[in-house]
């Protein structure tokens, strides 16, 4: 048996965590293989919404498996209040899922740390969501990390005093202040957390996952953010601090490659980005505020508003091609329902030459080039895609010839039920 692996392939906020939550019924383990509370996958039920940041998107399904992989970066706090509040819901969370030893923690001190960080760059800031995960990250590659199987040692409480007062000594080499009075007490409560995750199910999971394949049992990897925020092959230095690609799935899981099957790829029928950092087909004009008021655009995470633009074929097709990409989801299509204008970019021209390729130097002056087509208005029948208008299926198609690969997935909207497989 293999592992099916869902991602982003924009800057994230694609609709992963709705994809997940529609697939998951097909799958007896989702398992999230990178990322922190940074991300937020929104998942809308009957009319409620959902928002996880560290838990997988197949939780709310009672016969799933859930695993945080030991790619992720956890936040106790954060975490615990997203299981008390999935609880809230009825749900024994604790019975469906699994962390894995391996996972790093975010203390206290990388949340400031992170703060510090974001303050000395100043209008160079990345757009840092402040919750530590870039810090943490440092920490897991500089091999100082505290991991989630520390937790289960006797000298856990000597190992956080020594790396919290390392972090302590660096914010006061950079003359950082900070509210001491709040910092202990979210000390305090970080503690009591850490006391709440240990009587929950801690493994070594890649072990779990493995002898899952074994049992042909069918995996759905979920990855966080998006492709073009990946560590290596993103926007950098305006990225996150994972592989956010296929890649990232092996390495954050215990996977090997050749247990990899289907790469599913979510993208919006259009761009949207947070933060800093270069954005090609950004709309800085009435359309672009237009797509952000229809679509909802404002971090589910942070709250932040979201840059919008129209879809880039250029840095589409090179998410594919970094995934292996075997089938595609495109998300927020209604969002474009008023538009009677609807524009793509097929390539760009930079320098004075044409190219579909995604430069290395983002900060060079790219121009976008277009191809318009006429709006499908209103979407009267979802129920197959023939009864769609002629106009969004040209769209769809023209997407689909320029990326060589089949879109298989249709949402037109956020609920469950306004999704469209074909």
């Amino acid at each position: 048996m293999k592992t099916d692996i869902l991602l982003g392939l924009q800057w994230g906020d694609e609709g992963k965590g709705k994809v997940v939550d529609v697939l998951a019924p097909q799958y007896e383990i989702v398992a999230r293989f990178q990322g922190g509370p940074n991300a937020g996958h929104t998942l809308e039920i009957q009319g409620k919404k959902h928002v996880l940041h560290t838990i997988p998107s197949g939780i709310f399904h009672n016969k799933i498996m859930n695993v945080i992989g030991n790619g992720v970066v956890i936040d106790p706090i954060s975490f615990v209040e997203e299981v008390k509040g999935i609880e809230a819901l009825g749900i024994d969370i604790c019975k469906r899922l699994i962390l894995s030893k391996r996972a790093h923690l975010i203390l206290p001190t990388h949340r400031l740390l992170d703060a510090s960080s974001e303050a000395l760059k100043g209008k160079e800031k990345i757009g840092s969501t402040l919750k530590g995960i870039g810090p943490a990250y440092m920490d897991k590659t500089g091999r100082n990390g505290l991991r989630v199987g520390d937790m289960l040692e006797k000298d856990f409480a000597a190992r956080y005093a020594s790396l919290s007062g390392k972090h302590q000594q660096m914010l006061a080499l950079a003359k950082y202040e900070y509210d001491r009075k709040a910092f202990e007490e979210s000390e305090k409560k970080w503690m009591e957390c850490v006391n709440f995750i240990r009587t929950m199910m801690i493994m070594d999971t890649e072990y779990f996952l493995n002898d899952a394949l074994k049992a042909g049992k069918k995996i759905l990897a979920e990855g966080a953010q998006g492709s073009l925020l990946d560590i290596d092959f993103g926007s950098y230095p305006f990225v996150t601090s994972s592989s956010t690609t296929c890649a990232g799935a092996c390495i954050g899981l215990g996977i090997a490659p050749r247990n990899i099957g289907e790469v599913e790829g979510v993208f919006k029928a259009y761009c949207t980005r947070v933060g800093s950092g270069p954005f090609p087909t950004e709309l800085l004009d009435d359309i672009g505020e237009k797509i952000a008021q229809i679509g909802r655009e404002f971090g589910s995470t942070t709250g932040r508003k979201r840059r919008c633009g129209w879809l880039d074929l250029p840095a589409l097709k090179r998410a594919i091609m970094l995934n292996g990409v075997t089938r595609l989801d495109m998300m927020k299509i209604d969002v474009l329902n008023e538009f009677e204008e609807v524009k793509v970019c097929t390539h760009y021209m930079v320098d004075g030459k044409q190219t579909d390729q995604l430069p290395y130097n983002l900060s060079t002056e790219i121009k976008p080039v277009y191809k318009s087509f006429k709006g499908w208005g209103k979407l009267p029948d979802i129920s197959s895609y023939d009864k769609m208008p002629a106009e969004l299926k040209e769209y769809i198609q023209y997407i689909e010839k320029a990326v060589e690969v089949p879109i298989k997935l249709l949402s037109v909207g956020p609920d469950r039920s306004q999704t469209l497989i074909r």
